[in-house]
């Protein structure tokens, strides 16, 4: 699976780094997802940095097996708390 990011997406990110977000698409929960007022249906991706940091990915498909990144942020404390039950299933 190939990620690329928009121009637009890049320049937003705030206080994510793009290698941050390369780091949590590897081994990462794939999610769909609705985005913004549209409704727009993404597939989002939760994972962690080398480092241990939670972070959800969000991104739209442009091809069958290319995806573009159009935002990423860290989790809040809900979304980690299911996250981290995922972690503990796949480790079993």
């Amino acid at each position: 699976m190939g990620f690329e990011w928009s121009t637009w997406a890049l320049a937003a990110l705030s206080g994510v780094e793009p290698y941050e977000v390369n780091q949590a698409l590897q081994g990462s929960w794939p999610r769909p997802a609705l985005g913004g007022p549209a409704g727009l249906r993404v597939l989002t991706f939760w994972g962690r940095t080398r480092a241990g940091r939670p972070l959800l990915v969000a991104a739209r498909r442009v091809e069958e097996r290319e995806w573009l990144i159009i935002g990423a942020r860290e989790m809040t404390s809900t979304e980690l708390a299911e996250f981290e039950k995922w972690e503990a299933q796949r480790d079993e």
